[in-house]
């Protein structure tokens, strides 16, 4: 049945702004600020960097959407204009690695804010289980009801704009000085860092991250081949403006040596400075609701993946995968092992973050480094269009495309500047995870 086109520009906007800003401006800013060394100048020159690389990375796969026949997004794209088998190689990672590891960290990341809420000792081991705590209840919430899941997610999106914007807002007229640390806070100065810099990239990416799953809706916007990417140029611009606003708003409140310095707890300072130690509990509140609609984000698309793949014969047991529980309109087992696959992942995080193996940084970041490099293929496919004369544009299949390569390069370097030990060996670990899925569909044999 053919999709009508019944989303405008505005609608096609204002998904993208909203699908990518998420959890990760919130307790990003001090890594982008320690990357950097502290200088903001280099600090404004990485977002605007990650900006570009999501531009022209949305607006070349536009292409491919706007002539998909398929649904499934992205592994959509590699399974039709590419190959099955590249399709669940691509979605074994995005099943067992992808989403896992970012519901993982956000998950444990609101875990850090209700600690900071409630005065609760902040230790890693409360951290981690108020984490699982959340995932827990978000994917059974979203399994046994997707209306309460999507109700959630509306009023989360709107939420999390509030904070934002009015940081952002308070911060131009900012006249006071900068507060003093807390005597349990041991002070970091800025440094030089050189080419260093390009680390902060890794949580840039992480912070833009979710435009992607935009494109998903390219058949429904109305003259959609020229719409979208007029969309997919304006959306991130937008988030560009929104994170660039935040970010120079919480250093004109509280100073960068306090952010270098406080880390996530940063954010807990602007509120106090801002209202005393009511705005402190108040602003902390809309960011955990805010950082809480990632994780039932998150989980409502996670829940559905495998029963995607078991769908397209791409996992063991696919037939027992993919049953559906008519009642719910979804399957309990694909639930269920996108459930334990995150639990793992969130024990993973847990030891990296105890034994400091990834200096600061974490799991999801490196994921999605990974995913930028897988989407070189696509990119390159949309080139071969332009050649076969199917995308008469230049800048469409030529220009863009380049860029959005260059792009994925760029967080490439990033994501190995940020760990240059385990960055490689966390990204090895993905692309055999890429190999094994590829395999199994040769096994199997799955498409072509």
């Amino acid at each position: 049945m053919e999709k009508k086109e019944h989303y405008g520009l505005s609608t096609a906007v204002s998904m993208i702004v909203g699908i990518s800003i998420g959890s990760g401006i919130f307790f990003k800013s001090d890594d982008i600020l320690k990357a950097t060394g502290g200088s903001v100048w280099l600090g404004v020159l990485v977002f605007i960097i990650g900006a570009f690389c999501v531009i022209f990375g949305s607006i070349t796969l536009s292409q491919l959407a706007s002539r998909s026949t398929k649904e499934g997004g992205i592994i959509s794209y590699y399974e039709e204009f590419v190959s099955s088998r590249l399709a669940s190689a691509f979605g074994w990672f995005q099943m067992l690695v992808y989403f896992p590891t970012i519901t993982a960290v956000v998950s444990w990341v609101s875990g850090i804010y209700t600690i900071s809420l409630l005065n609760f000792p902040s230790t890693l081991e409360l951290q981690t289980l108020l984490g699982f705590l959340y995932l827990s209840f978000f994917f059974l919430l979203n399994y046994l009801s997707y209306k309460l899941g999507g109700a959630f997610q509306n009023l989360t999106t709107i939420v999390k704009m509030i904070p934002l914007i009015g940081v952002a807002l308070i911060g131009l007229f900012w006249t006071q000085g900068a507060p003093m640390l807390p005597k349990d806070v041991v002070a970091v100065e800025s440094s030089i860092v050189g080419w260093g810099f390009l680390a902060a990239l890794a949580p840039i990416a992480f912070s833009f991250d979710g435009w992607i799953v935009s494109t998903s809706i390219t058949q429904e916007v109305k003259n959609h081949r020229k719409t979208m990417p007029f969309a997919l140029t304006i959306g991130p611009l937008i988030v560009l403006s929104v994170y660039l606003a935040f970010f120079l708003g919480m250093i004109a409140i509280v100073g960068t040596e306090y952010i270098l310095s406080a880390g996530d707890q940063a954010i807990s300072q602007v509120g106090y400075s801002i209202f005393g130690a009511s705005g402190e509990k108040i602003l902390l509140i809309f960011v955990l609701i805010a950082i809480l609609g990632v994780v039932n984000g998150i989980s409502l698309g996670y829940i559905r993946l495998p029963q995607t793949l078991a769908s397209k014969h791409m996992l063991p047991f696919s037939g027992k995968i993919a049953q559906m529980n008519d009642k719910k309109g979804l399957s309990p087992y694909s639930a269920l092992l996108a459930y334990l696959i995150t639990v793992f992942w969130l024990v993973i995080h847990f030891l990296t973050q105890k034994y400091n193996i990834l200096a600061g940084g974490d799991i999801s970041e490196i994921a999605i480094v990974f995913s930028y490099v897988a989407y070189v293929i696509l990119y390159l496919k949309v080139i071969g269009l332009k050649k076969t004369g199917h995308i008469k544009s230049a800048f469409l299949g030529t220009t863009a495309p380049i860029l959005g390569i260059f792009g994925s390069i760029i967080i490439l370097l990033g994501g190995l500047t940020a760990n240059p030990v385990y960055s490689p060996l966390f990204l090895l670990f993905s692309g055999t995870i890429c190999l094994l899925g590829y395999f199994y569909g040769v096994r199997t044999n799955v498409g072509r």
